[in-house]
């Protein structure tokens, strides 16, 4: 629950358009790789500065700038510089957590975008900030760690795979938009799995731990329609923009982008309403198990209420009591409480009480 009430740690002083890291430092150095590449040829390889970027600006090839990294804001502030980043983007790209939007400015568009990871044996998904400014012959991406769903992409460039060296930048742009939005599905998947098996465990046996991985849930959900629901709105303002840098071929694949998001959301969901009735099926299962109990309990009360009514009776003693004499009254009484017993027992049976 926390993660859904993050605190941006900047002050109230500092003046738009200040460029100062605000989020976990996730990278030990800033790390630059570039893909710069057409048709027939492609160029790969890790910058040991910001300034060796500067010429892949106006470079008539296509140019994939990425950086891992966003707490060098001195080299940040010299890259926006060069590329004419406007510094409320600057100051976006550095302040995490945005929200997922897209933004048209003068030559280029910035697109913040949240990607998410779901590690084998983690109990949250985790999210980090992309930010994507697309100009007419360069892609630059920032992340805030080194590690990303990207890897199919650089593949698909180092062999020339497809129409990835043959199209410009938006078409690359749409290309690490589409793998963020389809390893959404992978995340969504292992939920879909965990609230599987947690509902065979609410069925079944649920205990305790099962509550909190119940309510961890429901957050993790809140958590990620926090996240998934703007990211219609990036795809759909993407493929109605009338923006020179998206050509007309792209806003095919990018309507494809927004049918995901929509598949998405339709999921989520769903797996939010499944989410929500497993608490009220917790209680259902809690409450049921406690009517057993009860039952039996009421069954065994049930059956010890007379002979601990015949019992009462000749326990209390008195020297002038009927039958306290006769030498069969102990028998007598063993005799008719296992009767009574027995009798009781069938009846129960009988009406499926245990």
């Amino acid at each position: 629950m926390p993660r859904l009430m993050r605190r941006i740690q900047k002050s109230a002083a500092i003046p738009p358009g200040t460029v100062e890291y605000v989020g976990e430092r996730k990278a030990e150095r800033v790390k630059i790789s570039v893909f710069d590449f057409e048709d027939s040829r492609l160029e790969e390889k890790e910058l040991a500065s910001v300034e060796e970027c500067f010429p892949y600006r106006d470079t008539p090839r296509v140019s994939w700038i990425n950086i891992d990294g966003l707490h060098d804001t001195q080299s940040l502030e010299k890259l926006g510089s060069h590329f004419g980043l406007h510094p409320l983007v600057l100051e976006d790209i550095v302040t995490t957590h945005q929200r997922p939007k897209v933004e048209d400015h003068e030559g280029y568009l910035y697109i913040v975008l949240e990607m998410l990871e779901y590690p084998a044996g983690a109990t949250h998904v985790s999210a980090d900030q992309i930010s994507i400014v697309l100009g007419r012959n360069y892609v630059i991406s920032f992340q805030e760690r080194e590690g990303d769903v990207w890897d199919p992409v650089r593949e698909r460039l180092r062999k020339g795979a497809g129409r990835i060296r043959k199209a410009g930048s938006d078409y690359l742009a749409y290309r690490l938009i589409d793998a963020i939005v389809d390893n959404y599905f992978v995340v969504l998947e292992k939920i879909g799995d965990e609230i599987e098996s947690l509902t065979e465990e609410v069925s079944e046996e649920p205990s305790r731990a099962t509550l909190r991985r119940i309510h961890e849930l429901k957050s993790e959900m809140i958590f990620l329609r926090k996240l998934i629901w703007p990211m219609r709105e990036v795809a759909g303002t993407l493929e109605r923009a009338e923006s020179a840098l998206i050509k007309k071929p792209t806003v095919v694949y990018l309507r494809d982008v927004y049918d995901h998001t929509v598949q998405l959301i339709e999921a989520m969901e769903s797996y939010r309403d499944l989410v929500s009735g497993m608490h009220d099926l917790y209680l259902s299962t809690v409450s049921n198990r406690l009517n057993a109990v009860m039952k039996i309990l009421t069954v065994f009360a049930t059956i010890f209420a007379p002979l601990t009514f015949l019992a009462g009776i000749y326990g209390m003693n008195f020297k002038y009591m009927p039958e306290l004499g006769w030498k069969l009254g102990y028998p007598l009484f063993w005799m008719i409480s296992v009767v009574l017993t027995l009798t009781m027992m069938g009846v129960f049976r009988r009406k499926g009480w245990f």
